[in-house]
């Protein structure tokens, strides 16, 4: 007979005699922060997954996928309003996490994927972690919820029981085309719908986006004004990076129409004027990474990006995408490079910065530590490319906002990068290490057409 949908809880903890590594962080993070601390704590990682599931489904998905039944054991029970696998005893505060909806969780996502290809009617999964803490004062508490069990940017953490028996909360997403009335609004309605959208425009940027709807004599769709903000952002368009600045110094009124162009793009083709056939760069500017010559068969391609404010917010998640980034740049540089090494540079403030001096809503400066690098660890090292170098500094002026600097360095074959295009023959002849028949932005330029 058929299961109905029902949500399903998988818990796991640590045998008997095995280290319980989520409690221990818990302690050692009060102790980081100055605390004195006795009190207890125990925690478990759970995997909500509904589906049309029978029990036998639930205790085949913990034995065959979830559970490391060495030094793991598990439990199993449907989920019911304001209820846990485990209850809390009187003397324990039950909090339990997981991410905010709309909020990425990439983990749920693999093993959702791993529970389907068994064959099994799973619908949705999130992960949870839960924490039953005992003899911890008040303060230290306060401390656990809002600072070291949870990220209220990105988690929601719940006290006791979970209150919902399904994942999918609301209604289903259904279409409609929608049109934002841009053309005739006054001065305080654009910034009020900068706003409202979180589109993070200015004012002059919302009445030039007017002025192009005005000149089309039509309204943008919301998608179009999305877009538009995102590619306008700072992060994607580098507004300020690029823009036109005005001082003044002890040499007079400076102006620039581009600075990023007027200062370190000039810079750059100056000095590579000035080498002339000496000049060992071969794509600077133009493409997904730089790009300079190593020997007569291989070049070296080299991307660094920051992601400062991302880790700021969540320190794991931004500078690991920030690695991530420059990863991918490496791959998407000319026909491919190949990722050999990464590098960092990160700044902090003082990771024993006392906790009653911090500014409201800023995280901790060893939390932001611990956070940016197991997040450029998980992405580098542990994907087998080796970080090989790297810088960190400590100052107080980084206080709100840490600098992540993330690099990654490439090898591609000479004639593989911007500025040469290459016949179909080129690619077998050159070496036998690379495979450019994985590369999609090949295509043939003259001869006749045949099967390659």
């Amino acid at each position: 007979m058929p299961s109905t949908e029902q949500l399903w809880e998988i818990e796991l903890q640590p045998l008997p005699g095995h280290p319980d590594r989520l409690a221990e962080n818990v302690r050692q993070s009060l102790l980081d922060l100055g605390f004195e601390t006795h009190g207890q704590a125990r925690a478990a990682k759970s995997y909500l997954v509904s589906g049309a599931l029978q029990a036998s489904d639930a205790e085949r998905i913990a034995r065959e996928l979830l559970c490391d039944r060495v030094v793991q054991k598990y439990a199993i029970a449907i989920v019911a309003p304001e209820s846990s696998l485990q209850s809390a005893a009187s003397d324990e505060t039950f909090y339990q996490v997981m991410y905010k909806p709309g909020v990425m969780d990439p983990e749920s996502q693999s093993v959702l994927g791993a529970i389907q290809s068994l064959g099994l009617a799973a619908t949705d999964c999130r992960t949870v972690r839960k924490y039953w803490l005992t003899g911890f004062p008040t303060e230290q508490l306060q401390w656990l919820a809002t600072k070291i069990l949870s990220n209220d940017s990105i988690e929601q953490l719940i006290v006791g029981g979970l209150p919902f028996r399904k994942l999918s909360l609301g209604q289903s997403y259904t279409y409609s085309l929608r049109h934002v009335p841009l053309r005739s609004a006054t001065d305080d309605q654009l910034g009020q719908i900068s706003r409202d959208w979180q589109l993070s425009l200015t004012l002059v940027e919302m009445q030039t986006i007017q002025a192009h709807y005005r000149g089309m004599d039509r309204e943008p769709t919301d998608i179009e004004l999305e877009t538009i903000a995102q590619t306008w952002s700072e992060h994607c368009s580098h507004k300020t990076l690029a823009g036109r600045v005005l001082y003044e110094d002890e040499h007079g009124e400076q102006k620039f129409n581009n600075l990023l162009k007027e200062t370190i793009f000039a810079a750059t083709q100056q000095i590579r004027a000035e080498l002339g056939d000496r000049d060992w760069c071969v794509s600077v500017f133009k493409d997904n990474a730089g790009v300079i010559r190593f020997d007569d068969q291989w070049n070296v391609t080299f991307k660094v990006e920051t992601h400062n404010r991302p880790s700021a917010l969540e320190p794991y998640g931004g500078a690991n995408t920030g690695l991530g980034g420059v990863i991918r740049d490496t791959l998407g540089t000319g026909l491919g490079a190949k990722p050999i090494c990464n590098t960092d540079v990160f700044c902090f403030a003082d990771p024993n910065t006392d906790t009653e001096t911090l500014p409201p809503g800023v995280m901790h400066p060893r939390r932001i530590m611990k956070g940016v690098v197991n997040g450029v660890r998980d992405y580098g090292n542990r994907m087998g490319i080796p970080t090989v170098n790297g810088a960190v500094i400590f100052d107080q002026r980084y206080i709100g906002n840490p600098m992540v600097f993330c690099g990654s360095v490439g090898l591609i074959p000479n004639g593989k990068t911007a500025g040469r295009r290459l016949d179909c023959d080129d690619w077998w002849t050159h070496g036998t290490r690379w495979h450019p028949r994985r590369h999609l932005q090949f295509r043939r330029i003259d001869g006749p057409k045949r099967k390659t």
